[in-house]
């Protein structure tokens, strides 16, 4: 029997957030327990309606949502519409959610959960860390109450997707990532069997990419029709049209969600196919093996007129500090992406097919 890792997720919900979320609801090694919500790709409160309505889509409402801080700790707000979409998730659309949301703030869930269950938790961070570092403030033995933290940010050795030096999630609150780091590295130094953090940067998590062949093949694992052309474009590309009419109701929101960030990804990056940085580090949380990391001392820059948010990594060991983090160095991305088809699709299969949309012919 599979041994289930009870796993939180705090997230920012955001389509590759979406299609993390749907990997470890279709993981048999995950026990995902709660999700909580913090400001960054779209706004916390609409970040929570997309969590509940993706998980009413498959079927998972019963997973508890809770809303956190709804804005950075120290700076304002930014949200990024261009690159997920008003709402968060791209083209796709979602039910409502019917489970109301919890009634406990998110960092108060995320400590109780850990000491509920001392030593057995893994945090999984794929937004900003704002909800971490309130949790932190709150419960102070949190590194040492979790089985594991692993989160999405940070570029070491490549250059930031948001400013030259920085990524978006901790661009967006590099105080609450500084206060997070800090508190890895009090926590080390005080008891050198704490675990250290693991991070996936844009290092690693710009290799893992979903092309428009993958979303064909994940439709053809889901028995999803058409499986050849998931929206029947009229282009050269199978997703190049308005609206998915796959049958499948998971297939069609993650091609209606893709189609969103492939377009993005042309228009900015020139090419059309989309990172997935955060099922990527979804996968990893469960199965460490899929990258090699580097135990290292990282910090970061929280002020500063250009290098703000960026994540410095101590490579030379030049401030004698004890690692505080694992950062991924390379990850196979090839096993993770067959993986992600494998289990999405059979989610999908699961799920069942539902109608096409009214709005779309056959």
């Amino acid at each position: 029997m599979t041994e289930r890792r009870p796993i939180v997720v705090d997230c920012d919900t955001g389509i590759d957030d979406s299609l993390a979320l749907l990997y470890l609801c279709a993981s048999d090694d995950a026990e995902l327990v709660a999700v909580t919500c913090c400001s960054g790709n779209v706004e916390a409160r609409q970040v929570a309606e997309n969590n509940r309505g993706l998980l009413e889509l498959i079927g998972r409402g019963d997973i508890e949502v809770a809303l956190g801080r709804t804005v950075p700790l120290v700076r304002p707000l930014e949200i990024t519409p261009e690159t997920h979409g008003p709402q968060g998730i791209g083209y796709a659309e979602l039910p409502s959610g019917r489970r109301p949301l919890s009634e406990r703030h998110a960092a108060d869930l995320i400590a109780q959960e850990a000491r509920r269950r001392p030593g057995e938790l893994t945090l999984l961070c794929i937004g900003p860390l704002t909800n971490l570092a309130v949790a932190l403030e709150r419960e102070p033995a949190l590194p040492r109450l979790l089985r594991r933290l692993v989160i999405m940010g940070g570029a070491f050795r490549v250059p930031g997707n948001t400013t030259p030096v920085s990524e978006w999630n901790i661009h967006c609150d590099p105080d609450a990532a500084r206060a997070v780091l800090q508190a890895w590295t009090t926590a080390i130094e005080a008891d050198p069997t704490v675990p250290r953090l693991v991070a996936l940067g844009l290092d690693v998590t710009e290799r893992a990419i979903v092309r428009p062949d993958h979303v064909v093949a994940l439709a053809r694992r889901a028995g999803s029709r058409p499986d050849d052309s998931i929206a029947l474009g009229h282009g050269e590309d199978p997703l190049d049209t308005t609206r998915s009419v796959a049958s499948n109701a998971v297939v069609r929101f993650v091609a209606d969600a893709l189609r969103f960030y492939m377009e993005f990804h042309a228009r900015y990056d020139g090419f059309y196919a989309a990172f997935v940085h955060d099922p990527l580090a979804a996968a990893a949380a469960l199965d460490e093996t899929l990258i090699r990391t580097e135990a290292l001392a990282v910090d970061v820059e929280t002020g500063g007129e250009l290098a703000a948010g960026q994540t410095i990594a101590d490579f030379r060991g030049l401030w004698h500090r004890p690692p505080n983090v694992d950062v991924a160095v390379t990850a196979d991305t090839d096993e993770f992406i067959n993986r992600w088809i494998e289990r999405v699709g059979a989610l999908a299969a699961h799920v069942g097919v539902a109608a096409k949309p009214s709005d779309v012919a056959p």
